[in-house]
């Protein structure tokens, strides 16, 4: 069944190396479809216009549109994460060439926003104890990349 919403990315010229280089990083990845210009333009004839892929089943595009837009924080992509050997395999693979921000977030060599969240970080800033959520909201805001085992202490007092 085809989902309703597909997020499109907008790329300057590099809607094919993005596509790869996401689904490098996702399991149960693939490109789907690639479509090029013709004639009608606006960029040259045989340029890739599109690539349609899917990152661990969720479809996307990537469009090759130009350099007017570019990616913001404004939008990003949570990626749910089960233990920390996934948290540092989607940091680490999508921080390259890109930028570390603060509580989760990066920017990878593209632009685009990601959140790399562990599990265990919504469980217990969403607990009943609120000292509890504030000690793990205060440990998070001190970090970069999120490190379960400090989230976990400073959940423990």
């Amino acid at each position: 069944m085809k989902q309703k919403l597909t997020p499109c990315l907008w790329s300057d010229g590099k809607a094919l190396e993005a596509a790869e280089f996401y689904v490098s990083i996702f399991p149960n990845s693939r490109i789907t479809q690639t479509s090029y210009y013709s004639d009608a333009g606006p960029m040259p004839k045989g340029t890739v216009m599109m690539v349609a892929l899917e990152l661990d089943g969720q479809a996307f595009t990537v469009l090759n549109g130009g350099p007017q837009y570019k990616f913001t924080e404004a939008v990003s992509f949570q990626i749910d994460c089960a233990d920390q050997a996934e948290v540092d395999h989607y940091w680490n693979a999508l921080v390259a060439g890109g930028a570390e921000s603060m509580c989760g977030w990066l920017k990878d060599k593209y632009g685009l926003s990601w959140q790399v969240v562990p599990r265990r970080l919504i469980e217990l800033m969403t607990q009943p104890d609120a000292a509890q959520a504030k000690r793990v909201a205060e440990a998070m805001f001190t970090m970069r990349k999120i490190d379960i085992a400090r989230i976990e202490a400073a959940a423990r007092g």
